[in-house]
């Protein structure tokens, strides 16, 4: 069999940042969130004005708070709570590039060293408790109403067509 020499781009281009690997729906859901941004505070007003991180940390943090508990959208603005995180992570990144960032993060404590060593002390856990089998709980097992804030429409509509009737308790 034949092969097909390769294109010179190919060589070149293998080489460069792989931009096409950012899924477009990363680029979808932060343009949203850019977008409400730019509409209340101005488009890239970060650069002008500069950030503190300290800002910007605690906006992600109550961003992912909400998620995680179960308000996948914010209510008053229809914008999903994980592309709020996305735009106040860029905008740490780009406000650090552009030499914006007001980097008010405290003095650095032995965090990571301190993260590394807990995998002994959680494996010891899981082991001395291997032979349990305790129900984790998730969001499948709310009652249809504990779900309903923050939800796109359409699963709120899904969400309330179980009923009481065919709702069952977790074991």
């Amino acid at each position: 069999m034949e092969s097909k020499p390769t294109n010179p781009k190919d060589a070149i281009g293998s080489t460069k940042l792989p931009l096409h690997l950012v899924p477009a729906t990363m680029k979808v859901f932060a343009a949203l969130a850019f977008t409400e941004g730019a509409a209340k505070y101005g488009a890239y007003n970060w650069r002008a004005a500069g950030v503190r991180a300290s800002i910007y940390k605690s906006a992600m943090e109550r961003h992912l708070e909400k998620w995680w508990n179960g308000e996948d959208v914010d209510p008053s603005t229809q914008v999903p709570h994980l592309a709020s995180v996305l735009a106040c992570a860029g905008i740490i990144l780009d406000a650090a590039l552009c030499g914006k960032l007001n980097d008010d993060r405290p003095p650095a404590a032995p965090i990571s060293e301190e993260i590394d060593a807990s995998e002994a002390t959680v494996k010891a856990l899981l082991a001395l408790h291997a032979d349990k089998n305790p129900k984790h709980w998730t969001q499948a097992d709310m009652l249809p109403r504990d779900m309903s804030a923050g939800l796109p429409p359409d699963h709120v509509k899904a969400a309330f067509e179980r009923t009481a009737e065919n709702w069952k308790p977790p074991v």
